[in-house]
C-alpha cells in the first residue's frame, strides 16, 4: 500500500521487460514499430505495458526513431468559429492516426508573426505541416521557411503549388443565391467577409456569378469583417433603404446575428420584410430569431481530409492533388418569398 505523502513511481521500460519476459532492447522495438519482432512476442510485450499502464517516453523515443510523430498547424485567426472548428478537426483525426498536433498561432497580416511561428514548430520538430490560414501571406511565408516539408493548405485558393483541401466556398455561395432566387428574389444584398481572405473572395465571386446566370443584376456588396458588431452596423445603414432589396446574403453567420438585431430595432421582421441566408451554420444557428437558414461547412469532414492527405505526402505521394467538399444548404425559417410574391 502506498504511504501518505509517497507517490507512485511510473512503469519504466525495464519493468515492462521484467513482466513480459524479454529484454528491453524488444520493448524498445515493440514501441517503435519494428517488424523484426514475432507477433507473439510483440502481444506479451502489449499486454505488459497495459497491465503497468505504462506510457512510451516521447521524447526518448524521437531521439531513436528521428521521428515525433508530430503535426504542424500554422494557423491565423483561431478565434473565428472556421478556423477554430477546424483546429478541433484536425486535432481529433491526427490522434486516430497516432499522431499529435501541435499549433501556432499567427498574426495573418504580420511577416514576422508568421515567421516566429514557423520557427517554433521547426524546433519542435514536426514532420508535416498544415496552414489553417485563409491570408494568401500566411502559405507564402510558410512554404518559404518549410524546408521542403510535406504541407497541406486548407484554403480554396486552388493554387497548384500545394496539397490542398478546401470548402467549395464558391459553390456554396451560388447555392446561397439560387435558394433566394427560387424563392421569388430579384433584388439580392451581398455583406462579404474581410478583403484578402480567401474564403470571402470565393464567396463575393460565387454571388456575382449565380446572379449573372440567373439574368439578374448586381444590386450591392457591403463590406463586413466577419463580426456581429459588424453585422449590426451595417444592418442599421441597410434599415434606411430597406425598400432597394428583398433578400440579403450574408459571408457568415455571425454578422447574420448582429444584421438581425438591426432589423428588430428598426422594426423590420425576417422574413415578412426581408429574407436572410448565411454562411457556416453555426451550433446556434437553428435558435436565431429567426431560425436561420444557410450554408453548412462540414469542417470535421475537412480536417480528417486534410491529416490524410498530409499522411499521403509523408509516406512519398508526390502528385499534388486538391479535394473539395460541396457545403450543403440548411432551410429553416428566415427566407421567403419577397412580399410582392405573396
Amino acid at each position: 500500500m502506498t504511504k501518505p505523502n509517497e507517490t507512485t513511481r511510473a512503469a519504466s521500460m525495464y519493468d515492462v521487460a521484467h513482466l513480459a519476459g524479454v529484454s528491453h532492447q524488444t520493448v524498445s522495438r515493440v514501441i517503435n514499430e519494428n517488424t523484426s519482432v514475432s507477433e507473439s512476442t510483440r502481444e506479451k510485450v502489449q499486454s505488459a505495458m497495459a497491465a503497468l499502464n505504462y506510457r512510451p517516453n516521447r521524447a526518448a523515443r524521437s531521439l531513436a526513431t528521428a521521428k515525433t510523430k508530430l503535426l504542424g498547424v500554422l494557423a491565423s485567426d483561431t478565434g473565428q468559429f472556421g478556423p477554430a472548428s477546424l483546429m478541433h478537426a484536425i486535432e481529433h483525426a491526427s490522434r486516430e492516426a497516432g499522431y499529435f498536433a501541435v499549433a501556432s498561432s499567427v498574426d495573418g497580416q504580420s511577416h514576422d508573426s508568421i515567421a516566429a511561428g514557423m520557427a517554433q514548430l521547426l524546433e519542435l520538430g514536426v514532420e508535416a505541416l498544415i496552414v489553417v490560414a485563409p491570408q494568401a501571406a500566411v502559405l507564402d511565408v510558410a512554404k518559404s521557411l518549410s524546408m521542403n516539408l510535406p504541407m497541406v493548405t486548407i484554403d480554396s485558393s486552388n493554387r497548384m503549388d500545394v496539397f490542398t483541401v478546401a470548402v467549395d466556398n464558391y459553390s456554396g455561395a451560388r447555392l446561397a443565391v439560387r435558394h433566394l432566387v427560387e424563392a421569388g428574389h430579384k433584388k439580392i444584398v451581398h455583406i462579404r467577409g474581410p478583403v484578402g481572405w480567401v474564403e470571402a473572395e470565393a464567396r463575393v465571386k460565387g454571388y456575382r456569378d449565380e446572379l449573372e446566370a440567373q439574368g439578374l443584376e448586381l444590386a450591392d456588396v457591403v463590406q463586413g469583417d466577419w463580426t456581429s458588431e459588424t453585422g449590426w452596423l451595417v444592418g442599421q445603414e441597410l434599415a434606411k433603404r430597406i425598400e432597394d432589396f428583398t433578400a440579403i446574403f450574408v459571408a457568415n453567420d455571425h454578422m447574420v446575428l448582429g444584421l438581425l438585431h438591426a432589423f428588430r430595432e428598426a422594426g423590420i421582421s425576417v422574413p415578412t420584410d426581408v429574407s436572410i441566408i448565411g454562411f457556416d451554420d453555426l451550433p446556434d444557428a437553428a435558435h436565431f430569431a429567426p431560425p436561420l437558414t444557410t450554408i453548412r461547412q462540414n469542417f470535421h469532414e475537412v480536417g480528417r481530409r486534410a491529416v490524410a492527405l498530409l499522411l499521403e505526402e509523408l509516406t512519398g505521394v508526390e502528385s499534388i492533388r486538391h479535394e473539395q467538399i460541396v457545403p450543403q444548404l440548411v432551410q429553416r425559417e428566415s427566407v421567403a418569398a419577397p412580399k410582392c410574391y405573396r
